[in-house]
């Protein structure tokens, strides 16, 4: 797991290219809010927030609320419900096959305790075949295993090992499968 810091002081070439990708991705994702879903063209605006980077036989029903497009990858055939939310600075990897419910968050980024004005950066990784459960949050630096299932309402702030179900605030082990 790669960790970063992004001190919201520094104005340089980097600061001002990911506001840019905040505003790029903002517009686009009020593009497509605002457009008729399953039409090529709201499928068209959703390969350009992500740069290209949705998998074959992949959708995702609007609304959604992306806040940097250029560092999520969408692989094959997943599905994405309404409200999906990612604070995705520090990245989002989504394998194939992954099925994300409605309303579910995904958190790479968040203030430093001691220093509101930093943001310490981890990046999410959804594994193949694993299932997000309707209004789950992920919090940032998790892997959620192969197979695995999120429960419904669940906050997870540590990884979840492959062929397993958790739930709960915080997420704990329900079961293995």
């Amino acid at each position: 797991m790669k960790e970063s810091r992004i001190d919201l002081r520094i104005d340089n070439e980097e600061t001002r290219a990911r506001k840019s990708e905040m505003k790029r991705s903002a517009q686009l994702c009020h593009r497509i809010n605002h457009t008729m879903p399953m039409t090529d063209e709201c499928d068209a605006l959703i390969r350009e927030l992500f740069c290209g980077r949705v998998g074959e036989g992949s959708s995702l029903q609007p609304p959604l609320h992306i806040m940097m497009g250029d560092r999520v990858t969408i692989g094959r055939n997943v599905s994405v419900m309404y409200n999906f939310l990612c604070m995705s600075v520090g990245g989002i990897t989504i394998e194939d096959g992954v099925l994300i419910s409605a309303n579910v968050q995904l958190l790479t980024n968040n203030h430093d305790y001691d220093d509101h004005e930093a943001l310490i950066c981890k990046p999410v990784h959804l594994k193949r075949n694993c299932w997000i459960g309707a209004g789950a949050t992920i919090l940032p630096g998790v892997t959620v295993g192969e197979n695995a299932m999120v429960a419904a309402g669940a906050v997870v702030s540590k990884d979840v090992e492959p062929d397993t179900v958790v739930g709960g605030v915080p997420a704990r082990l329900i079961k293995r499968v």
